[in-house]
C-alpha cells in the first residue's frame, strides 16, 4: 500500500504552507522549482519543516485540513515537537 504524506513548508517570507501528497520527494521538488501554481510560487525558496506519513489519502487530507486551520503558533509547536504547547494551544489557553 502506497503511503500518503502531510507536509509543512516554510516560505522565504517566514509563512507556512501545508499540503498533502503521495510522492513527497517529487512534490517538494516541484514547490522548490516554482512549478506548482499556489501560495509557494511567489515565496521561494521554501524549506521542508515537517512531514508526517499516513496510510490513506483520506487521513492525509483530513490532517492537512486540520493543520491549515491552526494558528501559526500551534503549527510552530507541531514543527518543533513541543507537545505540551501543542496541547496548551489546542485548549485555547495562553492566548498571549
Amino acid at each position: 500500500m502506497k503511503p500518503f504524506f502531510v507536509y509543512i513548508l516554510e516560505c522565504s517570507d517566514g509563512s507556512y504552507y501545508t499540503g498533502h501528497t503521495d510522492n513527497i520527494e517529487t512534490r517538494i521538488s516541484q514547490h522548490q522549482r516554482g512549478e506548482i501554481k499556489c501560495y509557494t510560487q511567489t515565496r521561494l525558496p521554501v524549506e521542508t519543516v515537517f512531514v508526517q506519513t499516513f496510510q490513506t489519502r483520506y487521513e492525509a487530507l483530513a490532517a492537512e485540513r486540520q493543520i491549515k486551520n491552526w494558528s501559526r503558533r500551534k503549527k510552530k509547536a507541531l514543527i518543533d515537537q513541543q507537545w505540551n504547547n501543542l496541547v496548551l494551544f489546542s485548549k485555547g489557553k495562553n492566548k498571549s
